[in-house]
């Protein structure tokens, strides 16, 4: 299973298993996605950290 290294809006760093890619017809919503951080326990949005992929 695929990893993705990702960034909280408070600043956390933490990696998940499930990052999904929503799209509507041909355009992205955005990079981000509402994701619980571990770290503080909130829903909060969250985008990749580039060049931090784990397989």
């Amino acid at each position: 299973m695929e990893t993705t290294v990702v960034r909280c809006a408070e600043g956390h760093v933490f990696s998940t298993s499930t990052f999904p890619m929503q799209q509507l017809g041909t355009s992205r919503i955005g990079p981000g996605r509402l994701l619980r951080c571990p770290r503080c326990g909130r829903l909060r949005q969250a985008v990749p950290v580039p060049g931090q992929k784990r397989g």
